[in-house]
């Protein structure tokens, strides 16, 4: 997943993410290319606003 093909304020939920950053690590064996690591760097923004979001719902 190249960073041009997310779009901002994605929809997924956090569960969602954390899963596409596990199977991230698990595909690259526990050390991240330069690519897997721009992928991992925009993945964890994506959960942190879905777990903003989840937090502002709680409130």
């Amino acid at each position: 997943m190249s960073p041009d093909s997310m779009s901002p304020g994605s929809a997924r939920s956090a569960d969602d993410v954390n899963e596409r950053i596990r199977a991230l690590w698990l595909r690259a064996g526990g050390t991240l290319s330069a690519q897997e690591r721009a992928e991992y760097e925009l993945l964890v923004v994506e959960w942190a606003e879905a777990m903003r979001g989840k937090i502002i719902e709680a409130a």
